[in-house]
């Protein structure tokens, strides 16, 4: 495969929770490819983005977008029907991974160690728990940690939950519950068949909510992190098994919680992310720097293997 040059549309924005953060990673992408002389256009999507990817004619589609639609499989099957080559990953593996009990569903009989839970309608919360506290109401199918709530037993959500009290179950039908895994996040990111390196994330308060990933100074990035060897290797070891059981391509991030008193059995895979941000706060592309790789060629990496994947190569 050249390295081009490429005419590539970098698709950002929408209109998901995520969109700055997908407006922040796309114009990063978009930077880093014209530094590099390749020919970019920047599409903030509308819903005039099949017409408007249809005009531009580029050689591939950095798909940049967070959230749902772009990492939900909307996108991915749009741009299937057009025949267009895009990055990351296609429409299946979109559709399992946003979805965080289809996740479960694919990767705990292959001994991929996740949290139990249950899907819960938010109505019934305000009846009762439907865990013991501590546990974790989250959206089934949204990233970066929108929507999620820590109910405890010193809480202020009331017990039972009140109605009225500000979480999750005013914007979402349906909630996962799970069992609250006490100790430390984790995130090891995977770039086409290899698992980078392990970050440790500590926020300065509270836990590593939407505010906390991409506000910079709210959260201590520890990368490579101080862990045994053998969590940092069951970390990346996981991280790579689960990317490829679920057909992820480019580049993926797993999240992790560590009950470090618990030794490797207190480790447990949360979620695998399709579409990791690459915004100056992101993990994949500060783990790749830690190894060399920086970012305009963590980019064009991307770029190159989707049109690997397509089987075919542009110079120009």
């Amino acid at each position: 495969m050249t390295r081009g040059p490429w005419h590539v549309a970098v698709l950002m924005g929408g209109w998901s929770a995520e969109r700055p953060v997908s407006l922040s990673s796309g114009e990063g992408v978009a930077k880093a490819l014209e530094s590099r002389g390749h020919k970019v256009t920047r599409i903030d999507m509308d819903r005039n983005v099949a017409a408007r990817l249809a005009e531009t004619r580029a050689d591939v589609i950095f798909n940049a977008l967070h959230g749902v639609p772009g990492e939900d499989g909307t996108v991915q099957g749009m741009m299937d029907l057009m025949g267009l080559t895009y990055t990351h990953s296609g429409l299946a593996t979109s559709v399992i991974a946003i979805d965080k009990q289809l996740t479960k569903q694919a990767l705990v009989p292959h001994g991929i160690p996740m949290p139990g839970g249950q899907i819960v309608e938010s109505e019934s919360l305000f009846a009762a728990d439907p865990l013991p506290r501590p546990y974790v109401l989250k959206p089934v199918n949204e990233g970066s940690s929108v929507g999620v709530a820590i109910v405890t037993a010193e809480g202020n959500y009331g017990n039972p939950i009140a109605r009225d009290s500000v979480g999750p179950w005013q914007d979402f039908p349906e909630l996962l519950a799970e069992p609250y895994i006490r100790g430390r996040e984790l995130t090891t990111a995977v770039l086409g068949d290899e698992a980078l390196l392990v970050t440790e994330l500590r926020p300065k308060s509270g836990f590593y909510d939407f505010d906390a990933k991409y506000t910079d100074g709210m959260t201590e990035h520890v990368c490579p992190a101080d862990l045994p060897p053998e969590i940092t290797e069951a970390c990346k070891a996981i991280a790579l098994r689960a990317h490829q059981l679920l057909g992820c391509q480019g580049a993926s991030r797993a999240d992790f919680r560590w009950d470090d008193t618990q030794g490797i059995e207190g480790l447990f895979l949360l979620e695998v992310n399709t579409q990791p941000g690459m915004t100056p706060l992101s993990l994949v592309p500060e783990q790749a720097a830690k190894l060399g790789i920086d970012y305009a060629t963590l980019v064009e990496t991307i770029v190159e293997e989707a049109l690997n994947r397509a089987g075919g190569s542009t110079d120009g």
